[in-house]
């Protein structure tokens, strides 16, 4: 477990569920931690990088919450999520830009 820099947080545990190198996609779920909170079971995200006109990439990412029982996930929970998902892409993306020899 590690704890989360900067964050509320303590821990968070991820699984990777597929790294497909061929067609630049991977997919992975947040299965623990106390992020998750007491209605959600957990997330699994599917990301695929493809190539932007302008030279660079955009990331395309689909995020599939999954409650536990009958909860209903709120809109502005998602939205913040995502939120930090992006400023969590930002901060790699810099570093990997910084650091184009890995």
């Amino acid at each position: 477990m590690k704890r989360i820099t900067g964050s509320q947080f303590k821990y968070v545990k991820h699984r990777i569920d597929e790294v497909d190198e061929a067609n630049f996609t991977y997919g992975y779920c947040m299965i623990e931690g106390d992020a998750l909170g007491d209605t959600i079971e957990k997330i699994c995200y599917e990301i695929k990088i493809v190539a932007s006109p302008d030279g660079g990439s955009v990331l395309k990412t689909t995020s599939k919450y999954h409650t536990k029982g009958s909860h209903e996930i709120k809109e502005e929970h998602v939205k913040a999520g995502k939120e930090k998902a992006a400023g969590i892409f930002k901060a790699v993306e810099a570093y990997l830009l910084a650091h184009p020899e890995l």
